[in-house]
């Protein structure tokens, strides 16, 4: 299986000039903790719930003043929409990330996919290893 097969491909963007708070709007309209963000036509970045939670709020700035730039995460982690399930699976284990933006051979972006779209298509067995290895970025539990 490839990821076109089952990556989600109606996703909503974010501009690095946009609020804090227009994403987080944008995030509970569509119900998603996760928003690529774009500079014009290139993608930069990734704002995430957790994003909006520790870097914005936690430091007591206000979501209507903050920018989406000055808190979102640069590093774009992403696939090509042909490449195999199980290429994605290991770079989200190798990067411990649980979404990769899709993007075609030009960096545009063509889609999302996250482990819960791979959970819904694979064997448990494979999703269950990749979940493990995704989850061991969370802090240890006491």
């Amino acid at each position: 299986m490839r990821c076109i097969d089952i990556m989600k491909s109606h996703v909503q963007t974010v501009s690095v000039t946009d609020t804090v708070q227009t994403a987080a709007q944008k995030m509970a309209l569509a119900n998603v903790g996760f928003l690529p963000v774009s500079d014009g036509a290139t993608l930069v970045g990734t704002i995430t719930d957790r994003d909006i939670t520790i870097r914005a709020v936690a430091s007591g700035r206000t979501p209507a003043e903050c920018s989406v730039g000055e808190v979102m995460t640069r590093d774009i982690v992403a696939c090509q929409p042909d490449d195999d399930l199980t290429t994605a699976e290991q770079l989200m284990a190798q990067t411990q990330k649980a979404r990769l933006l899709v993007t075609d051979e030009r960096g545009r972006l063509v889609g999302v996919l996250s482990l819960s779209d791979i959970a819904e298509n694979e064997p448990n067995r494979r999703v269950a290893r990749t979940l493990r290895e995704v989850a061991a970025r969370e802090a240890p539990r006491h």
